[in-house]
């Protein structure tokens, strides 16, 4: 327990970690501040016509799902060569959508929780995935470099011990700030809702939903801070993780991209890791294979294909455990001086 108290005490004292946590809290109070001068609470006139603009939507959505099944029939009706109409009716069913239109969705000037709780999640969760691989690497990157690990197993001379506490010591730290930043952070946006904007239809589905994104963001965090951890073990210096991002994103998420394109080869995004964060954060990800109908000449082609968040996250905890296990293993052998 002593070697992960002091972890904690070398941890919580870098002047890095404090810097990334007041920038934190800076783009927090900023973000906050300008949803709370550009929001108002909603007038009763306001509430009714947006509810009037929801039914109206809605309504259109049955009458067209109508036209589509009237079709299937048999029925013709006047006007119906205006709409185009899919060959599979279920595509145009209300009841099947992911959600209706509610009146929040046409509220302009009004900061609505229900509608942009998602997207201010995934700003906060992009922000600690970077916290997560920046303090990860500068923790062990430094002490590596200015010989603070050797001075640590000089009191602790086990390798793999000490560099498991500080692995450990990084995860719960990077664990409790994200906890506690994603609570404050929605829970102040639903005070803003509450006293200047709407809060709309917070039913069970959309806690669950929620809930859903925040976790798997959490496993982002977690696996990014991980990742810095065991890039800068292995290169001995912060820098290492800083370059080996940097030349992975122009080599291959830009000159690779390219390059596969050029050959043609199909599903290219299914070799960019980027394609896998993305997915593991949003749940379920479709992308689009402009090779997969070069052969179809008559009728509809559908080149679309989806890569769900499951084996998005797997890719990811096997490549994190990949990278942490050739740490370990060069760190058990290798001159630390």
């Amino acid at each position: 327990m002593n070697l992960f108290r002091a972890e904690v005490e070398r941890l919580s004292a870098r002047r890095f970690v404090q810097l990334m946590i007041v920038l934190l809290m800076l783009a927090f109070g900023v973000t906050a501040a300008t949803t709370l001068a550009g929001s108002h609470q909603p007038t009763a006139v306001e509430l009714a016509e947006a509810q009037r603009q929801a039914t109206a939507n809605l309504r259109d959505m049955e009458l067209h799902h109508e036209r589509c099944l009237a079709r299937d029939r048999g029925e013709s009706r006047p006007g119906d060569e205006g709409f185009y109409l899919p060959p599979d009716c279920s595509e145009l069913d209300p009841a099947l959508r992911d959600r209706l239109p509610v009146a929040a969705d046409y509220l302009t000037g009004v900061f609505t929780f229900t509608r942009q709780a998602e997207p201010l999640l995934y700003f906060l969760v992009a922000y600690l995935v970077l916290f997560g691989f920046l303090v990860g690497a500068s923790y062990i990157g430094a002490d590596l470099n200015s010989g603070g690990v050797v001075n640590l197993l000089l009191w602790r001379p086990r390798r793999l011990t000490v560099l498991g506490a500080k692995l450990g010591t990084l995860l719960g730290a990077v664990l409790t700030v994200s906890v506690l930043a994603s609570l404050a952070y929605l829970v102040t946006f639903w005070v803003i809702a509450q006293i200047a904007g709407y809060p709309g239809p917070t039913n069970a589905a959309f806690w669950t939903g929620l809930g859903a994104i925040w976790g798997r963001g959490l496993i982002l965090v977690l696996l990014a801070a991980a990742t810095g951890f065991a890039i800068a073990t292995m290169g001995r210096h912060t820098a290492a993780a800083l370059g080996a991002v940097a030349a992975y994103l122009v080599v291959w998420e830009l000159g690779g991209r390219i390059v596969l394109q050029i050959l043609e080869v199909s599903r290219p995004d299914q070799l960019m890791l980027a394609s896998y964060v993305g997915a593991g954060l949003a749940g379920e990800v479709t992308f689009w294979d402009s090779t997969a109908c070069r052969t179809v000449t008559t009728g509809y082609c559908d080149g679309s294909y989806t890569l769900t968040w499951q084996p998005a996250l797997v890719v990811l905890l096997l490549l994190t455990a990949g990278l942490a296990a050739a740490a370990f293993a060069l760190f058990r052998r290798r001159d630390l001086l």
